[in-house]
């Protein structure tokens, strides 16, 4: 139903932003695709897709001339790991991947019509404490950064000194106190040996005894 509207307030309206529609009100706070803005800041729709009163509703052919939807940013956020599963049977093929859409949340003030100007102001409170924020965040990553190199300037610590070798001229005298090692048998001779304690001493033979000349016959 289409029907003309009077004033310049409406009630409710039909908004298109990131290729998405939303119908919003005042002092709805509505999460969209994500949108350029900081803390505070204060935000415009101009694709108005249908506003209304009431009964009384003006559909846009396609947007409705001179409309505007006003509102106030307050953050930007990623929402939920969405997982993307993806799977063909019998083909080995199995992929898991995950996503996470940064939405902003956005909290609308006020729906115009016959190209009434947004009267919505910058909330000071949120955009202070959002450059409180990030001036924190700045000085903390400062820091981390300029300790880094003070650590690695620290010069490294001294190894005790290892000891000194002995002189060379005490080698010899070293040398002269060890007792010299005699050198093994080697394994024939030490066999000869054992072979010849072994065998039994030979008792030798008495001499025989000579015989007696025999005595000249007279």
């Amino acid at each position: 139903m289409e029907a003309g509207t009077s004033g310049t307030h409406m009630t409710f309206a039909v908004i298109k932003t990131g290729g998405k529609q939303y119908k919003v009100a005042a002092n709805d706070v509505v999460k969209i695709e994500k949108i350029a803005g900081e803390p505070g800041d204060v935000v415009t729709f101009d694709q108005v897709l249908l506003v209304g009163e009431g009964d009384n509703v003006t559909v846009g052919a396609p947007l409705v001339a001179g409309a505007l939807v006003a509102g106030q940013f307050i953050a930007t956020e990623k929402e939920r790991t969405v997982i993307i599963l993806k799977k063909e049977r019998r083909q080995h093929y199995d992929r898991r991947n995950g996503h996470r859409q940064r939405l902003s949340t956005v909290r609308i003030t006020e729906i115009l019509t016959g190209g009434a100007k947004p009267t919505t102001k910058v909330d000071d409170i949120a955009k202070a404490r959002h450059e409180k924020r990030i001036a924190a965040l700045a000085a903390t990553s400062t820091a981390s950064v300029t300790e880094a190199p003070n650590a690695a300037a620290k010069p490294a610590a001294k190894k005790p000194a290892a000891k000194k070798a002995a002189p060379a001229a005490d080698a010899p005298a070293a040398e002269a106190k060890a007792p010299a090692k005699k050198a093994a048998p080697k394994k024939t001779e030490t066999k000869a040996a054992a072979d010849t304690a072994e065998k039994p001493a030979t008792a030798k033979k008495p001499a025989a005894k000579k015989a007696a000349p025999k005595a000249d016959k007279e």
